[in-house]
């Protein structure tokens, strides 16, 4: 039995009521574990004829499944960047609104990843997400998750909200707010979360969290979104807060979120001094309800008409770097010219007209590869993204002895032509390789590599 806090309880019983005998015994209970197919890589379909995880559906995320499988981590479809895996609670909050696939995203509290892919399988070739992460480690962390689902037309970015809108002013059509929050709906699977709880973090998050939303306004087009989140309970910190900002901007409504999240969910809480009458439209994740750990989300809509964004270009190469060109006219088989852009200096294929200025983002596109003497050496990154359009495959199930292999860092033969080529399992990029003889050479980096 989970020793709570005892303020805690008292609080958690007061707003659960009779419910609170039910939510004890579920927190007591195995966290549940689940995961979301990366459609930007395979279809729902083509992964159901592969699935060995579990086919059970999450009943509000069309590509989500519950997880039931050891090690996971381990398993070629997750190197393959096939899967994300992700906590089910955790996948409600992207799925409250239709996400236009057009549209410019950014998440403003993106560590590890989880809800920007998750948004980012929502974007079409002309969508746009920029991830933020205040602290380097879990930046780092951030783009490494981004590069491995292979995705496109993403910008990572490392610094504080307040710096964040001033860089974006008055650019997103939706802003993610997965706020940083007193963590009381990971008790169950994060015993750390319940030793570091007390009302006085409670106080000081939800201090952190306005502050938090206020930037997002000023990042926000007139006529977005703002997706609040949180991974807690309090009043405090999820309806008090929505409460208080509602209150300061009356250009903004809370609206309601889509059936499916809402069918799993509770009402959001009414509270003695609370002034928005239609509070219920937030949504409230509890354990003892729906399979997940606890989880609060409101979407504010900003009213004001829509102005048309002033499209800002990146800098493009110059005739100097017509070796970048060359490389990928003999690697792909087919790319957009204009895509291949140059961020601080070294290679991208980017192909939105976003401005991001060199040294504002911690990653930028898809990095090609580092220019040497007279060659480029590609990066990884850029087999996870571009792996479909290579011209040289190098074909493995995900049972062959090959992909075990090549996993650990070892040459593989292959019937491949010379030059570098992408590696694939059941038809989705792993990694790279360069072929000199029927010969692959390893180019899966030493840190991923299944020791």
């Amino acid at each position: 039995m989970k020793q709570l806090p005892i303020p805690y309880v008292e609080r958690m019983k007061s707003l659960l009521g009779d419910e609170y005998a039910e939510y004890e015994k579920a927190v007591n209970m195995p966290p549940v574990k689940a995961f979301r197919v990366n459609t930007d890589k395979i279809s729902i379909d083509d992964f159901y004829k592969l699935n060995i995880f579990s086919n059970e559906k999450i009943p509000y995320v069309e590509n989500g499944f519950y997880l039931n499988y050891e090690k996971v981590g381990n398993h070629p479809f997750h190197h393959a960047g096939m899967i994300y895996v992700q906590e089910p609670a955790a996948m409600a909050p992207a799925e409250c609104i239709d996400i236009n696939p057009e549209w410019t995203v950014l998440d403003m509290c993106a560590a590890p990843g989880g809800k920007s892919t998750q948004i980012k399988n929502k974007l079409g070739p002309k969508g746009l997400l920029v991830s933020n992460e205040i602290i380097p480690s879990r930046c780092k962390i951030l783009t490494g998750n981004i590069e491995r689902l292979g995705l496109l037309n993403t910008v990572t970015t490392c610094m504080d909200t307040k710096k964040l809108a001033k860089t974006f002013p008055d650019t997103f059509d939706l802003i993610m707010v997965d706020a940083p929050c007193s963590g009381e709906g990971m008790f169950r699977k994060e015993e750390v979360a319940i030793s570091e709880w007390s009302l006085e973090n409670v106080k000081k998050c939800a201090d952190r969290q306005v502050g938090i939303l206020e930037n997002a306004v000023k990042a926000l087009k007139c006529g977005g979104y703002i997706i609040y989140a949180t991974c807690t309970f309090s009043l405090e910190e999820n309806e008090k807060v929505i409460d208080s900002f509602l209150k300061n901007h009356p250009e903004f409504e809370l609206v309601p979120v889509k059936e499916a999240v809402r069918n799993h969910t509770s009402d959001g809480i009414f509270f003695d001094g609370c002034t928005t009458k239609n509070i219920h439209y937030a949504r409230r994740f509890y354990p003892h309800k729906a399979k997940g750990e606890g989880q609060f989300m409101a979407v504010l809509h900003n009213t004001n008409s829509d102005i048309p964004r002033i499209v800002k270009e990146i800098k493009s190469p110059t005739k100097t770097d017509d070796i970048i060109f060359k490389f990928l006219d003999d690697v792909l088989q087919t790319y957009e010219k204009d895509g291949v852009k140059l961020y601080n200096g070294n290679p991208v294929y980017f192909i939105p007209d976003f401005k991001v200025k060199d040294g504002t983002a911690f990653s930028c596109g898809v990095t090609i590869g580092e220019v040497r003497k007279n060659y480029i050496q590609p990066h990884h990154q850029f087999f996870m993204a571009m792996g479909k359009s290579f011209k040289r495959r190098i074909e493995l199930t995900s049972d062959s002895e090959e992909l075990q292999k090549y996993l650990h860092g070892e040459e593989i033969t292959c019937d491949s032509q010379n030059g570098w080529a992408v590696v694939m399992v059941e038809g989705c990029a792993l990694g790279g390789a360069k072929v000199v003889n029927g010969v692959a050479k390893n180019h899966y980096p030493k840190g991923l590599r299944a020791f």
